[in-house]
């Protein structure tokens, strides 16, 4: 006799529900196609999310959780900091490749959240490094944190002829190399 397992069945949904929207976007993707995806009625699609349009934000929050968990921030190792965004991108296309759909076809608007808490706390611990000198001072922590994100994910969204300008195996070096310089405080002497 088989035996129901919802957590499974929702993990099944999420992991069908990023490779979809990550192929598809929100528009193009099918309930039908994600469920079967998935190995589960289109129906029980609606009894775990609100539609398609609740599935992607869903997707969405769970991406946001995992990302922060797995990548937390070292204000005091920017440089590194970045070069592990990197790196995580890169152990996840699809997850890069379904955020670059969702920040085209989200419509919802910024409540706070995991994302929002996360940032507040990224900036919190960056003035907390400027305050001990490990990062310079004469920038605000938050455009700091949105340089150090930019650069972390400049190849993740670009085609081949913009990625290859910089080979594959220089491309995080590059990265870290771009967020020292950006957030080594300035040591010249004063006169």
């Amino acid at each position: 006799m088989a035996t129901r397992d919802p957590d499974r069945k929702r993990e099944q949904l999420m992991a069908a529900a990023l490779a979809e929207f990550a192929e598809f976007g929100l528009a193009g993707s099918r309930v039908d196609r994600l469920a079967k995806r998935a190995g589960i009625s289109p129906g029980l699609v609606y009894s775990f999310a609100a539609g398609k349009e609740g599935l992607f934000e869903a997707v969405y929050e769970a991406i946001a959780e995992q990302t922060v968990n797995a990548v937390p921030v070292d204000a005091d190792d920017l440089p590194e900091y970045g070069g592990r965004l990197y790196d995580a991108g890169q152990q996840h296309p699809r997850v890069m490749r379904f955020l670059t759909w969702y920040a085209l076809e989200s419509t919802r608007r910024p409540t706070p959240g995991t994302i929002a808490r996360s940032m507040q706390d990224k900036i919190a611990a960056i003035e907390a490094a400027q305050q001990r000198g490990t990062v310079r001072r004469d920038k605000p922590a938050a455009e700091i944190l949105a340089l150090v994100l930019a650069l972390a994910n400049m190849w993740q969204h670009h085609t081949e002829d913009v990625n290859s300008l910089v080979p594959p195996a220089q491309q995080r070096t590059t990265i870290t190399d771009a967020v020292r310089r950006l957030v080594t405080p300035d040591r010249a002497p004063h006169s």
